[in-house]
């Protein structure tokens, strides 16, 4: 009998390896009905990919909205909020801010903010009613909210007041204890 040659070898992995992915292929998997029911974005129900953060334009919040005023100019608007996300040649009198963000955990959030110009000079803002301050803005976007309630760290002054006054301790003059040693000076007279 006569020893395989190289190229008889590989055909013969190829095909041993075939043969096993093919029948790997015929284990049946359960049916999506019978998987455990799990709320969420979950793949088979099992896993839950991971979810990529997209935030895009100006977070905008109505203590910024509320510093620009009519009258301004483009420079101290885009100073105020920021480059515009979307403006446009055949509308120069119309700056549009954007904000979209969405995060895993989180709602989706969008808000549309217009500033519309007279020239140089600012016409008019068009924010929306529901506009958040910074403090909810924050709070929306948190998506590590505190399991355990958070532990007071200060004492209110009436609280202060009804605590009890230390005892003053008694201060009488103590020997000192030990030996006692004599030094000899630090400077040396010349």
């Amino acid at each position: 009998m006569r020893p395989f040659s190289p190229l008889a070898r590989g055909i013969r992995l190829s095909l041993a390896l075939a043969a096993s992915v093919s029948l790997s292929a015929c284990i049946q998997l359960p049916s999506l009905d019978k998987l455990p029911s799990v709320a969420g974005d979950k793949v088979m129900g099992l896993v839950t990919p991971y979810r990529l953060e997209v935030v895009q334009g100006n977070v905008l919040t109505k203590e910024l909205v509320a510093r620009v005023k009519p009258g301004m100019s483009r420079a101290q608007v885009r100073d105020l909020l920021g480059s515009p996300l979307l403006t446009d040649m055949f509308h120069e009198n119309r700056w549009d801010y954007v904000f979209t963000i969405k995060r895993q955990g989180a709602p989706e959030q969008k808000r549309e903010v217009v500033a519309w110009f007279d020239g140089e000079k600012l016409k008019s803002i068009d924010a929306p009613a529901d506009l958040p301050t910074e403090n909810e803005f924050i709070a929306l976007i948190n998506t590590f909210k505190p399991t355990k309630p958070v532990p007071k760290l200060e004492l209110s002054e009436a609280e202060r007041k009804a605590l009890p006054t230390p005892p003053k301790p008694d201060v009488t003059a103590t020997e000192p204890a030990g030996p006692v040693r004599s030094y000899p000076p630090l400077e040396s007279k010349s």
